[in-house]
């Protein structure tokens, strides 16, 4: 009986498990298993954190974009709105270009709302005009729509570019004094844009 076949192949496995570098691994399989069933909860956890926190992440991106291309939009309006689309794409461009410039806050908003102090006046002056007023009215009606159209397409920088590597523009109505140290790039509608 001890000679048989079958109980030397039982014995060799059971050396072959008892020397092996996994023999842990049998002598406390139902420790492990236990331990491995008390650490499920935990992994789920993780996972569900892991899921909520990515999906935070995007939600997040995605009322920074909303609030990127309000205040774009807003730019547009109230700094252009009765201009071509072309113009009012100029603008989008250049207030998109200060976004990617050093030289300039680097989120839309804050390049939209930008103050610099002016030496001859004496206080604060808004980047954009428009910024220094009082209560303006609310954007309303297609020039709205219009204005948010343009804005969606230069923030996902979907059109063409119209003034490349411009920083600056004025009305054509008035020549600013910053204006004769800046190399103009394009006149749109009755804008004037500088790089």
């Amino acid at each position: 009986m001890f000679n048989s076949l079958p109980y030397k192949m039982d014995i060799w496995v059971a050396n072959v498990r008892s020397s092996s570098p996994f023999f842990w691994l049998n002598r406390y399989k139902k420790d492990l298993t236990l331990f491995t069933l008390l650490g499920l909860p935990f992994a789920a956890l993780g996972l569900i954190f892991q899921f909520a926190h990515s999906d935070s992440i995007e939600l997040e991106a995605e009322l920074q974009r909303h609030t990127d291309i309000t205040c774009l939009a807003r730019n547009i309006y109230y700094e252009s709105r009765g201009e071509s689309v072309a113009g009012q794409h100029a603008v989008a461009e250049v207030t998109m270009n200060r976004v990617a410039s050093k030289r300039f806050p680097d989120s839309v908003c804050s390049v939209v709302h930008e103050q610099r102090w002016d030496k001859i006046r004496k206080r604060n002056v808004g980047a954009f005009s428009w910024t220094e007023l009082g209560p303006l009215p609310k954007p309303k009606g297609k020039p709205w729509n219009r204005a948010m159209a343009v804005a969606v397409e230069s923030y996902d920088n979907e059109g063409t570019n119209q003034v490349p590597g411009a920083l600056f523009y004025h009305a054509e109505r008035i020549t600013p004094r910053w204006s004769r140290t800046k190399k103009l790039v394009a006149v749109i509608g009755s804008h004037k844009f500088y790089e």
